[in-house]
Formats: C-alpha cells, sequence, structure tokens
C-alpha cells in the first residue's frame, strides 16, 4: 500500500495554482480507481489546515452516517460537517490543483504551503503553523512514549 510520507513545500503559481508534490501524486493514483477523483480536499476538524483524502479512505471517513438514522439530526450534522465542505479534485498534466477558496481561507494560506504526510492521508499547512503542529507532535508523541513504558514498567 501506498502512504504519504514526508514533508514538502511548495508554493502557488500566478493562477492560484499548486503542484501536489510526486511521491503523493503517485500514491494517489495508486490508490484511486479510474473513475475516481484524485484526492478529496476537506478542512481539518482539529487544526487549521485541509486533509487530503483518496476515495477510499474517504467512504471510510464516512462509514460511521451507515450506523446513524437518516433522519435524525446526528446524521444531518455527521453528513454536513463530512460532505459540505469536501472538495472531489482532479489534477492537471503538471499535477497541478486549485484549492477552494474557503479552504485556503481555513487553512490560512498565502504564497507558500507545506503538503505533510500522515500514513493513509495528508495535509495541506500554511509552512510556519505546519512546523509548529509537528514540533507540538513530537513532544506530545515522546509524552505518550514515556508514559507507556513507565505502565510497561509498573
Amino acid at each position: 500500500m501506498s502512504v504519504f510520507l514526508g514533508t514538502h513545500q511548495n508554493r502557488f503559481d500566478a493562477k492560484g495554482r499548486v503542484s501536489i508534490p510526486a511521491a503523493f501524486r503517485s500514491a494517489l493514483r495508486h490508490q484511486a480507481a479510474a473513475s475516481d477523483p484524485l484526492v478529496i480536499l476537506r478542512p481539518s476538524h482539529l487544526h487549521p489546515c485541509i486533509e487530503a483524502w483518496t476515495s477510499a479512505a474517504f467512504a471510510t471517513l464516512t462509514q460511521p452516517l451507515d450506523e446513524i438514522d437518516i433522519f435524525s439530526d446526528d446524521h444531518d450534522d455527521l453528513a454536513a460537517s463530512l460532505y459540505a465542505d469536501a472538495y472531489p479534485l482532479d489534477a492537471d498534466k503538471e499535477g497541478r490543483i486549485i484549492i477552494p477558496e474557503s479552504l485556503r481561507q481555513h487553512a490560512d494560506l498565502t504564497d507558500e504551503i507545506a503538503f505533510m504526510g500522515l500514513g493513509r492521508i495528508f495535509q495541506i499547512w500554511e509552512p510556519t503553523a505546519g512546523a509548529r503542529r509537528r514540533e507540538e507532535a513530537r513532544e506530545r508523541a515522546r509524552a505518550l512514549t514515556g508514559r507507556k513504558a513507565q505502565e510497561r514498567r509498573a
């Protein structure tokens, strides 16, 4: 299985397009069916960034909807939060996409952006915010690892 690895920076061009890193495009194409969009972008619920999903991973994300009464407020809320701000996109032949303005605003994207691999998805960040997020994640992971080691010793 192809996964998204590393952090890659890129810039918007004069027409507002940005190239998805080649390694990420390769992973996306490897995972996509011919009829699927290359990528589905949506705002993160947790961070000021954009999440990028393959169609298959996005289908897994939306599976909990099948467990909720279709006529309930809970179903409507979850469906709106997952689907209303999701954008299926295909890249041009150079691998460029145009990120919708609402998503650019959510992530505070201007000229440069950072693509952060997270295994089965990737995120798109304003570079300084992305670097800060990676450092916070490392610190929390170290603390979690330390707690787990202490639990094993106890």
